[in-house]
């Protein structure tokens, strides 16, 4: 399996039916192509509306209705626009069940880097509400940089998002659970030993007895 689909596919498994979830831009995206058949979640954007659904079909595509990352998407019956003072205020006041967010960055203390590096900014957007208003923080991104470095780190280096906010980490070789004691591997991917995980982290993991298999089926 792909490795982006993996961390989709399991990210999905994560969404309970009838919350409110916003899907960050890029692979958090695809989360909702994944979900299970008896779930339904109302996906929020921060542009201002709740209820997006589907990309919409060729011929029907309507250049007003758009989610933060600026792809065109459609509304489900009974979703609502809004405008962006009322969408932060959704945010800010905790009634977003749960975040889920690409990382360039994470840490042994749960903080988030994921909008700048050196020399290029990708620009913050909403995430750093969404981060510490949401009430689950899911991180969704690959193990290691393309030259092979953890991005799961003892300290971040990059600028952060948020300080302390994330709840779970879903990668393309583990899931993280980040606990007041510290990171604790709760899977690994089909194909990874433990060993495979810890050598790809630079972040100090805590292992149980009982590392399951990561089940995206």
């Amino acid at each position: 399996m792909d490795p982006r689909e993996l961390i989709v596919k399991r990210v999905a498994k994560e969404l309970k039916d009838g919350h409110v979830v916003n899907l960050g831009i890029g692979l958090p995206t695809r989360v909702a192509n994944h979900l299970p058949q008896d779930v339904r979640i109302v996906l929020q954007s921060e542009n201002g509306f709740v209820g997006l659904g589907n990309p919409p079909a060729q011929g029907e595509e309507d250049p007003d209705i758009v989610n933060a990352g600026g792809q065109l998407v459609s509304i489900n019956p009974g979703g609502a626009f809004f405008d962006s003072a009322m969408s932060f205020a959704i945010i800010r006041g905790g009634h977003v069940d749960a975040t889920v967010l690409g990382g360039l960055q994470v840490d042994e203390e749960g903080n988030l880097a994921n909008w700048a590096t050196p020399g290029r900014v990708f620009g913050m957007g909403g995430a750093m509400d969404l981060v510490v208003g949401a009430k689950r923080v899911i991180v969704a991104m690959e193990h290691r940089t393309k030259d092979g470095k953890s991005k799961i780190l003892k300290k971040c280096t990059l600028p952060l998002t948020a300080a302390k906010e994330v709840d779970l980490l879903v990668t393309d070789m583990g899931v993280i659970e980040f606990t007041p004691s510290g990171l604790v591997l709760r899977e690994v991917a089909p194909g990874v030993t433990v060993e495979d995980v810890i050598a790809a982290t630079e972040a100090a993991l805590m292992v149980p007895d009982d590392v399951e298999v990561m089940q995206v089926s």
